[in-house]
């Protein structure tokens, strides 16, 4: 229970409730375990031994109506118990989920790389709501069940007072710390068996999402037996380890209550040869049972605890992984940047021991058109994406028109940088929302001139709903060549300093290129640009050009300059022109 502590902080939104909860917890506890057995004890031998018969139907009725006031009052406190911590829960769940998004949110880029999506979906939905369940089942099962037995046994306490009898009542608690065995045997193996079963689920979720990603390339390769055997497998092992889950699970129940039979046997035993009378005899086996029944609960209430912690610790490498990128101390308060940037001795590794950039030192003015050439994997997009603070350098500074852009705030840096990438992210809402992401002050008129250069206006007035079109997830309504004219139109409307370019119009048709490559023209006048060439052909408006090989800058210039004195850069630029030269075959 003290790894929960932290995390009752989501108790307090909701401590209203929750003691309304408790409360109607205890009156549930003490009508079970009191009233019933006082009921059993004294209102049913009135009923029923000698001179019952001289009772008058006024009196009968009394009695009898004793029965259906209390289990009123049960239900009533069981029914309000239960609406009030459903009620906590589905707040708890809310903020967990909240939190774990939150999270996500400023965690690095490096974050996800390596880690399936569809584990940590997982552990936003399974294992909050696992969490969840734990808190609110256990704040209401300690307070309900313990309430329950503490009538039942301030029953039996004073019976043994009435019976001056303290050997019956030491007799009826006896086999209750035999229990504990059980419990703590079944905890112990329970969590890890429940650990297995969440990491399980979380492979299970991946291979769907993954699966539903690539709906297209498994029908146009026939993969469907190859994706639903490596699903079958996936669902077999988590079948596999709920079992063992269910194993340990389900002997807690028989176990307890084999310990509880043997303590009542030995009672009645008790009981019978000391001569208690018929309506104490069956308080007692009554009492005896609402003893053992909220044992068997919290002992399910340890199996529970056991799965939160299973859930709470793959929750907490989420929760526990440091914001390596965050705004500083004290920031430094930018307004509009003119663009110059430089680099001072920048390294990077996305692993330690394997570096992607080595020494890099370079000024790009403002204003440049700087093309970033090199081959696969050079690191020409690390470097683009270090201006952005998307990855913080390892070594060396990055600066901005003089200041080092870790002293900035990250929102005031990013809304000095434009990027449009080679797979532009639309969200599943319309193409005016979309395009407003660039700039949510920007008016109707801001957002029809941006998408005009793109050349994006005609293909989408012609849409039915016009802008208010819902492009679907990941702009999957609309074909590729839009949704880059869409993203373009985007970093138009942004009009930022700075402008990041990943083979930006590579999904355009020639005469869409050609025009988009006309409106760029305007666009970078007075910006800095860095645009990350694959083709030479989206290069020859560059004014600079920086060659990359192995994480280094080998090379800067024209492209006159670099094809007459860099041999990697006329090698790639001479295999370009070949392969494109080429004939195509028939």
């Amino acid at each position: 229970m003290r790894r929960f502590r932290p995390y009752l902080r989501y108790l307090r939104a909701v401590r209203g409730p929750l003691y309304g909860a408790l409360f109607f917890a205890l009156i549930y506890g003490a009508a079970t375990g009191l009233a019933l057995n006082w009921i059993v004890k004294e209102v049913l031998p009135r009923l029923f031994e000698a001179g019952a018969s001289s009772l008058t139907f006024v009196q009968i009725l009394g009695y009898a109506s004793l029965i259906p006031a209390v289990f009123l009052v049960r239900g009533l406190a069981g029914y309000f118990n239960t609406y009030l911590i459903t009620l906590c829960g589905v707040r708890v769940l809310e903020q967990l989920r909240l939190d774990f998004f939150t999270k996500l949110q400023v965690l690095p880029l490096s974050f996800f790389s390596g880690r399936p999506a569809g584990d940590l979906i997982s552990r936003a939905i399974a294992d909050t709501n696992q969490l969840q369940f734990t808190l609110t089942s256990v704040a209401n099962d300690l307070f309900k069940q313990p309430a329950q037995l503490i009538g039942a046994i301030a029953y039996l306490g004073w019976l043994a007072f009435e019976n001056h009898d303290v050997a019956f009542l030491l007799l009826c608690l006896g086999t209750i710390p035999l229990c504990v065995f059980p419990v703590r045997y079944v905890g112990k193996h329970l969590q890890r068996r429940v650990g297995q079963l969440q990491h399980e689920l979380g492979a299970v979720t991946g291979t769907l999402s993954e699966n539903i990603g690539a709906a297209r390339e498994v029908r146009a390769f026939g993969l469907e037996a190859r994706e639903t055997a490596r699903f079958t497998a996936s669902t077999s092992q988590l079948v596999r380890f709920q079992m063992k889950a269910a194993k340990y699970a389900g002997f807690l129940t028989p176990a307890i209550e084999l310990i509880s039979a043997v303590g009542i046997a030995a009672t009645l035993i008790y009981v019978y040869r000391a001569g208690f009378n018929w309506g104490t005899f069956l308080s007692i086996l009554s009492a005896i049972y609402l003893c053992y029944e909220p044992i068997k609960k919290l002992g399910a209430v340890n199996s529970e605890l056991s799965r939160g912690s299973a859930a709470l610790a793959r929750l907490e490498e989420v929760f526990g992984e440091p914001v390596a990128i965050a705004d500083p101390a004290h920031p430094v308060t930018v307004g509009r940047l003119r663009g110059d940037l430089t680099f001072e001795g920048v390294g990077f590794a996305y692993r330690p021991g394997v570096p992607v950039l080595q020494d890099v030192t370079t000024n790009i003015t403002a204003g440049t058109v700087c093309a970033l050439v090199g081959p696969s994997g050079a690191g020409k997009t690390t470097f683009a994406n270090l201006v952005a603070r998307f990855y913080d350098a390892t070594a060396g500074t990055i600066r901005i028109d003089g200041l080092d852009i870790r002293q900035m705030r990250l929102a005031d840096l990013r809304r000095n940088i434009a990027v449009v990438s080679q797979d532009p992210v639309l969200f599943n809402d319309t193409i005016l929302s979309n395009l407003l992401i660039g700039r949510a002050d920007a008016t109707r008129a801001d957002v029809e001139a941006a998408a005009r250069d793109a050349f994006a206006h005609d293909f989408i007035s012609a849409l039915p709903q016009g802008y208010d079109t819902v492009v679907g997830e990941r702009g999957a309504l609309v074909s590729g060549g839009q949704k880059q004219r869409i993203a373009l139109a985007r970093a138009f409307l942004r009009n930022a300093p700075i402008l990041i370019l990943d083979e930006a119009t590579s999904a355009l048709d020639s005469d869409s290129e050609a025009a988009i490559q006309a409106a760029l023209k305007k666009l970078v006048v007075g910006k800095t640009v860095l645009m990350i060439a694959h083709r030479f052909s989206t290069i020859r408006d560059a004014t600079r050009i920086l060659v990359f090989q192995q994480g280094r800058i080998i090379a800067s210039g024209s492209h006159a300059e670099l094809y007459g004195g860099t041999p990697l850069y006329k090698s790639l630029f001479d295999q370009q022109q070949t392969t494109h030269a080429a004939p195509v075959p028939a």
